[in-house]
């Protein structure tokens, strides 16, 4: 398998594990089903995929970050398997993987230009594009 595919079937897997336990779980399992399924009966990959995201949720109730990692990498030569058997396999994991990918409406590029001039600075000076908020610098303000 070239390692393209190796990748997809990692970042399938990653994608997947994610979404086991976020509400958009039963439509993404149906996707799942689809894809892995053939020539396979859809409830046996859906029974599958329902026991592997309940070990999920123990994994993680019990902070076991080992057993929710084995999860991942069952699923990642599962879907190894998939695309190995079936190449064409890979548009319709890359398609769902698209449609989780959350759409970004920020730019990808940010051009900053910062300039400190005027001497010696005796305080604190940041530069930067954009800051998330939050950031304390010394001590925290305090309302009285």
């Amino acid at each position: 398998m070239d390692a393209e595919l190796a990748a997809l079937a990692a970042a399938g897997a990653t994608a997947l594990v994610q979404q086991m336990v976020t509400d958009g779980w039963g439509n993404v399992r149906d996707r799942v089903v689809a894809l892995c399924s053939r020539g396979r009966d859809e409830e046996v990959v859906q029974g599958e995929l329902e026991e592997s995201r309940a070990d999920l949720v123990a994994a993680r109730d019990a902070d076991d970050e080992d057993a929710a990692a084995d999860v991942q990498a069952s699923w990642r030569v599962r879907l190894r398997r998939t695309l190995r058997d079936d190449p064409a396999a890979a548009a319709e994991l890359r398609a769902i993987l698209d449609e989780l990918s959350p759409q970004s409406t920020t730019p990808t590029t940010l051009n900053v230009h910062n300039t400190f001039s005027g001497g010696v600075s005796h305080g604190v000076v940041v530069q930067g594009g954009t800051f998330g908020g939050g950031q304390t610098i010394g001590e925290s303000w305090r309302r009285t």
